[in-house]
């Protein structure tokens, strides 16, 4: 059993699979969906993020960034363990654990792996924000400013994957990738849980929606989006 700081607060009941420690937030969900997509053994714990248990010292030993989702990998490189945060950089380590869903040719590994900064950068602060501004405590404030600024930045962004997937099934073509983990969360999240549909004009980018819905009704995203759910 590993003596990792983690499992004295969230012991392992199975200490040789890789161990998530994630919520269902639309960055939480990417390596829920990763996990099941590539069927790696693993073991989900749920991090209550309305507790504030990311900021739990036995989960800031393992990220002190005090965000999730993180992972400890018993079995990492070399066959050493592994502790590693930060929703992409995981991504990127799975898909090379697993073989899969990452290009193996160079220049559309490096490819995939820009729309997936793409989406760190960009896709994700920015519908966050507007998330806060439009559903949450933001919403109250009577200068609309910030919120109509996010919401044209969210709008200029999906048409800019709109684009992309203007003559692709996937954001790398015709194979499924990270790039496309890293983004149904937050896509699927803007719409349905921010309910801002109406103020990014989505009903416009039809790639955008013809691709959600694909994604969507795989079954490793309909379990990686349950992981840490219950």
């Amino acid at each position: 059993m590993s003596t990792h700081p983690i499992f004295d607060r969230w012991p392992a009941e199975h200490p040789d699979r890789l161990q998530l420690f994630s919520a269902p937030t639309p960055n939480g969900v990417k390596v829920g969906i990763m996990l099941e997509e590539t069927g790696l053994p693993y073991e989900p714990h749920r991090i209550d993020i309305t507790a504030n248990e990311s900021h739990d010292p036995a989960f800031l030993s393992l990220n002190p960034n005090g965000k999730i989702p993180a992972i400890y990998d018993p079995d990492g490189p070399d066959g050493k363990p592994l502790a590693l945060f930060e929703s992409g950089a995981i991504l990127i380590y799975l898909a090379d654990k697993s073989g899969q869903f990452l290009p193996a040719d160079a220049g559309g590994r490096y490819e995939a792996i820009q729309w997936v900064m793409w989406q760190m950068g960009g896709v994700g602060p920015m519908f966050g924000q507007l998330g806060f501004f439009h559903k949450f405590a933001g919403k109250d404030y009577e200068d609309k400013r910030p919120r109509d600024r996010y919401a044209a930045e969210s709008a200029r962004l999906l048409g800019v994957l709109d684009d992309r997937l203007a003559n692709r099934e996937w954001v790398m073509g015709d194979d499924y990738s990270i790039a496309d983990i890293s983004l149904l969360g937050w896509v699927g999240n803007l719409i349905g849980f921010y309910g801002a549909r109406e103020i990014v004009g989505f009903d416009r980018f039809r790639n955008v929606q013809r691709w959600l819905d694909t994604g969507l009704a795989r079954p490793g995203v309909q379990r990686g989006l349950e992981v840490t759910a219950a």
